[in-house]
């Protein structure tokens, strides 16, 4: 991996990590109202910014996280959802209608941060509703940031960034 693919990733988990502890306590709850989830959307661009965002999930939750689970089912969730999102990408090629699906997958796959909520936290509230209001959280991050990302990558192309050649 070229040392530039390697900086550009440590200053996504770094922005990941920052925005992150901006909104903690709405982060870690049974809403995820996590702002930082819009990096989510880099992965339309390109699909080495998976390390990026699963290093940014990963250190957040170790920093941040009243929960140490969440050491695993956060990148767990965040590495299947990239994933997901970078296989479909292979036939779709409107980015717009990537970060649409990319917010989809991502709203979906929020039952593995569920199941975590509802095996380690007696919130009282079952599992469908945890589902619901994660699920929530992750939507309404994901969509707002869909027009903004994709008007920052009008100026600073994210494609181009970090180059897929070796």
């Amino acid at each position: 991996m070229k040392i530039k693919t390697i900086a550009i990733n440590a200053m996504i988990a770094a922005l990941y990590i920052a925005v992150t502890a901006i909104v903690a306590p709405f982060g870690f709850t049974n809403i995820q109202f996590r702002v930082s989830e819009m990096f989510n959307h880099l992965i339309v661009f390109n699909k080495k910014y998976l390390y990026g965002i699963v290093i940014g999930v990963f250190l957040a939750n170790l920093f941040l996280s009243p929960l140490k689970p969440d050491l695993i089912f956060g990148p767990a969730q965040s590495i299947i959802a990239l994933l997901i999102t970078i296989f479909v990408g292979r036939y779709v090629k409107n980015i717009i209608k990537r970060m649409i699906i990319n917010t989809i997958v991502f709203t979906f796959t929020m039952s593995i941060i569920a199941l975590e909520l509802y095996l380690y936290l007696d919130l009282g509230i079952s599992f469908l509703t945890l589902w619901f209001t994660t699920a929530v959280g992750e939507f309404a991050v994901m969509a707002i940031s869909i027009p903004i990302v994709y008007l920052i990558n009008k100026r600073v192309h994210f494609d181009k960034i970090i180059e897929d050649k070796k």
